[in-house]
């Protein structure tokens, strides 16, 4: 699995349930446009870091993130 893949599956559930909206997801519309045009783009340490937190994800789902990004 690549992380724009399991990316974009967390945001799409968290989106449609309703927990986040795009403007509260912390992803900059770029890092965002390219996820989904780009399957091999990795957002950067950082902002993987603010997009975890303002997400809400739990440790499972940063680690998947954390290791698919390749950032131990």
């Amino acid at each position: 699995m690549r992380f724009s893949h399991a990316f974009l599956r967390i945001y799409d559930r968290k989106i449609a349930s309703g927990e986040i909206t795009f403007s509260r997801s912390g992803i900059d519309k770029n890092d965002f446009t390219r996820l989904c045009i780009d399957p091999d783009y990795v957002i950067s340490q950082e902002a993987l870091e603010l997009v975890c937190d303002r997400m809400h994800l739990d440790q499972e789902e940063r680690d998947l993130l954390y290791r698919l990004a390749d950032y131990d």
